[in-house]
């Protein structure tokens, strides 16, 4: 019998489909909140962007907050790119759809929570913990990739 993965007529890759843009959606969101953040704040990477400064005698390169906000957008990319790469074979693993759609929703709460505990910001262990259970969501379905495709 030959199932067809990539349909949107097999649960799990609507699922995945759904959780997977919205976290790649969520990580444009933070490259959009960084520059707003850089203008907000007069603070820009090179100096070609200084022609957007409100003021353009003083400008300054790193900013507390815009740097916060890039720190949170690249632990984004180190684990939302993954998370999709790894759900990509993870659906050819025919799960059960019910654990699929708590791995895919689990994950992106856990990145929804990260952000929030990274810009308010919350102490720590919140945003430890929210990046652990993400993390470990994607490695719970890369394992589950690596027991049914090993050679």
């Amino acid at each position: 019998m030959s199932i067809l993965y990539y349909t949107l007529n097999n649960s799990v890759f609507t699922n995945f489909a759904f959780y997977s843009t919205a976290s790649i959606v969520k990580l444009m969101g933070m490259a959009a909140l960084t520059t707003m953040k850089r203008l907000s704040k007069d603070a820009f990477a090179t100096p070609e962007d200084r022609t957007f400064a409100r003021d353009t005698t003083v400008v300054v390169k790193t900013d507390p907050d815009v740097e916060r906000i890039r720190r949170n957008h690249l632990n984004d990319i180190e684990n939302i790119i993954p998370f999709v790469l790894v759900g990509f074979f993870y659906v050819t693993t025919n799960p059960h759809p019910d654990v699929a759609y708590w791995h895919f929703r689990v994950f992106f709460i856990s990145r929804l929570v990260h952000t929030v505990c990274y810009q308010m910001p919350l102490p720590q262990p919140g945003r430890f913990i929210a990046c652990a259970v993400g993390y470990l969501t994607t490695l719970s379905m890369a394992l589950q990739v690596l027991f049914f495709a090993r050679p």
